[in-house]
């Protein structure tokens, strides 16, 4: 079941009427569920996409070979790739990319530890672009940062 502040974006884009896609990986897919929940979610939801290994970041959103290399998968620069790279061929008013750490490994680091989301979401001309880290296990990261998404449209819609 969807959060307030999920059911509190679909409702306000629905009454806009705007439409939203997803591009994820470290989210593999819930932020996408978590806003078909709602009521009335097909007024507004197209759907999207869960890149989580490299090659499908490269092969299907065309990440340029060696940029995953030398930023990691986890990356604002990836992030960015994957949600301009997937807004050129769907059409929605909204389109939101996330990637991160939710569990220890991959390029997890000192300056980049478990937690830490990166979000890049593009609203008509405009495109937002943030890091985050938030604490927790790996759903309790992912929920964060699906309200965090929620509560970053609210406020430009």
């Amino acid at each position: 079941m969807a959060s307030d502040k999920v059911t509190e974006c679909c409702e306000a884009l629905i009454e806009k009427n705007l439409t939203i896609t997803f591009v994820e990986s470290a989210s593999a897919g819930k932020m996408c569920y978590e806003f078909s929940t709602v009521i009335n979610s097909g007024r507004i939801l197209i759907g999207g996409m869960v890149c989580y290994h490299s090659s499908m970041k490269e092969d299907l959103l065309h990440i340029p070979w060696g940029t995953i290399e030398k930023y990691s998968a986890e990356s604002a620069e990836v992030t960015k790739l994957m949600v301009q790279n997937f807004y050129r061929y769907i059409n929605s008013d909204i389109c939101v990319a996330l990637t991160g750490l939710t569990t220890p490994g991959g390029s997890e680091s000192e300056s980049k530890p478990v937690g830490t989301i990166f979000i890049h979401i593009i609203l008509s001309n405009k495109e937002i672009a943030k890091r985050f880290e938030f604490k927790g296990n790996a759903e309790s990261i992912i929920n964060q940062a699906i309200d965090t998404v929620a509560e970053l449209i609210l406020k430009e819609i």
